[in-house]
């Protein structure tokens, strides 16, 4: 396997393929994701060691999802089993998976400290508005928001490629990781294009339903789209990611990795 140097296009082309190979299997691939996100949802409520685990099993979630759309491109239905791929291939592989997520979560927990400590001020620094919950325009919350994304990048690029890399080709965690970031930085004109695409897919759709709502009622019917629909595209993104993988590796006889 070798990594696989790719033109700054091919973002928008994962961008396309994401879209086309979702709108084959709409039902199976949007059930399948929001089976997920309940999952973990469920799991993050479990006190103390519940948002950790639930950091710790998003790696496997997301080689779940690109399997699903390796299925759904081939004309299959995914089914649910297919969200626990990481943990049908060998006990090996399985415990692989599961360090790669104790890795992941490690680094989640340790960027939210960092922006909390950047931004000066925990969670007894935000200011309150009248329902009890932190306002939105406090400069603590900015803060913190800013340097968890500027944080989350490089963490982000990390585990980019790695859980693919350790499911389908046996590669260990820590490998992975390197080997994602090194892909990572070397199409990042096509990552950039790919991310900035979907932005677009995401602004184009939110200015339809604006419209759309402004002509049939208003705010409340919004309200009642807007989470639905961005549920469907984020689904739809997920779906992408295993575009961004194939295109970025090759085996040695040039023949694709997944």
């Amino acid at each position: 396997m070798r990594l696989q140097r790719v033109p700054a296009g091919t973002g928008w082309r994962w961008v396309r393929q994401g879209l086309r190979t979702f709108a084959r299997q709409p039902l199976a691939m949007a059930g399948l994701f929001f089976l997920f996100i309940l999952l973990v949802s469920v799991l993050a409520m479990v006190p103390l060691l519940g948002a950790p685990l639930a950091l710790a099993l998003l790696p496997a979630a997301t080689l779940g999802i690109m399997a699903a759309t390796q299925q759904a491109e081939r004309g299959r239905f995914p089914m649910p089993t297919v969200l626990a791929s990481a943990f049908q291939a060998g006990r090996e592989r399985a415990r692989a998976m599961l360090l790669l997520g104790g890795l992941y979560a490690l680094g989640s927990l340790l960027v939210i400290a960092l922006a909390t400590l950047l931004a000066g001020g925990g969670a007894e620094s935000l200011s309150l508005g009248e329902d009890g919950r932190p306002r939105l325009d406090d400069p603590v919350l900015v803060r913190n928001l800013a340097w968890q994304a500027v944080l989350y990048l490089p963490l982000g690029l990390l585990f980019w490629h790695a859980p693919a890399l350790v499911h389908w080709h046996g590669v260990h965690p820590v490998k992975a990781l390197f080997f994602s970031f090194v892909a990572c930085w070397a199409n990042k004109a096509a990552l950039t294009v790919f991310i900035l695409g979907w932005a677009g897919v995401f602004f184009v759709v939110a200015l339809a339903l604006v419209l759309a709502g402004s002509l049939l009622g208003g705010a409340a019917v919004i309200q009642a789209l807007m989470f639905p629909v961005a549920s469907l595209l984020s689904a739809a993104f997920f779906t992408s990611l295993y575009y961004t993988f194939r295109d970025s590796f090759v085996n040695d006889d040039g023949t694709p990795v997944a």
